[in-house]
């Protein structure tokens, strides 16, 4: 097992995807020393291989931001580093191995991810980096390699989650339909990404903190939300760009996730709550109780 790191610490926001973490990132990324990096995980395709855009507009590899962070942490982004990630990510990082997520590559994987953190906040200046990577398999594999980090688990009402996943979305990027799926696909997911993260916060992992949030908290109080979260990541916890139901946010090199990552300028920040007329929301109430109760959300179809 690889030791401790003690030179960037580390916000690792997990949760299934459409759950807020997108927005929980570049709200926090607004913050003094800290700096929002996207989805890591994507990096090595997305960003190396498929120079897809930074959060800045920029090319991946035309990004002055990362290209230095490449530089800093491999003497540059080569397809063969990328290609060796993603090998080690296919043969390690899988959600059905976080109960024994020991493997004899882990460290290598591990290894890739710091680099990166490391660099990324050496290039930025900050001493907080987040890391909007989601997969709760990823956060056991840095925790049991021996990573700093601070898990902030987002959850949001799964048949809001549902509702999401079966919107019609093009990707800013190329303009391709975003993933979609059905009902019953992301209960499963919700139940399996939740299940997962609850088990990471069992574990007792010595260089290892979670922290669970829920989305429709952030919405209904955004200041006091996070102030309270901001407190327990011991990060400033003065947000002057948010007022009221509104937050002003900036530019900011996240390497893949959400749409909202190109998002400049005031954000509104408000439920959607077209979800209660879905369709399929007894379906999704259904397949992810209890846990959808233990996180509060409870009836069936409301």
């Amino acid at each position: 097992m690889t030791h401790p790191s003690t030179a960037t610490r580390v916000v690792f926001l997990g949760g299934l995807g459409r759950s807020g973490t997108t927005l929980l990132e570049r709200l926090l990324g607004e913050l003094p020393g800290v700096a929002p990096l996207g989805e890591v995980v994507h990096l090595w395709a997305r960003g190396v291989l498929a120079g897809e855009p930074c959060g800045c507009g920029r090319p991946f590899g035309a990004c002055p931001f990362w290209t230095a962070v490449g530089e800093r942490a491999f003497g540059g982004w080569t397809r063969p580093l990328a290609e060796r990630v993603l090998s080690l990510r296919h043969r390690v990082d899988r959600t059905r191995r976080v109960l024994r997520i020991g493997h004899p590559d882990l460290d290598e994987y591990v290894r890739a991810y710091r680099r990166v953190h490391d660099a990324a906040a050496q290039v930025a200046g900050a001493s907080v980096v987040i890391d909007s990577s989601k997969h709760a398999s990823l956060a056991h594999c840095l925790a049991e390699g021996g990573a700093s980090i601070h898990v902030v688990h987002v959850v949001r009402d799964p048949r809001a989650v549902a509702h999401s996943w079966r919107r019609a979305v093009r990707r800013p990027e190329d303009g391709r339909p975003m993933t979609r799926w059905g009902p019953a696909r992301t209960a499963f997911h919700w139940t399996a990404q939740n299940v997962a993260l609850d088990l990471l916060a069992r574990r007792g992992a010595p260089a290892v903190e979670v922290t669970r949030l829920r989305y429709e908290d952030l919405v209904a109080a955004p200041e006091a939300t996070l102030k309270g979260l901001a407190q327990r990541l011991g990060l400033p916890a003065e947000f002057p760009f948010v007022t009221g139901s509104t937050a002003h946010i900036t530019t900011a090199h996240t390497v893949s996730g959400n749409p909202m990552r190109f998002a400049v300028g005031p954000v509104g920040l408000a439920f959607d709550d077209s979800w209660r007329s879905g369709a399929h929301r007894g379906l999704v109430a259904a397949l992810t109780w209890p846990l959808r109760s233990r996180y509060g959300y409870h009836g069936v179809t409301a």
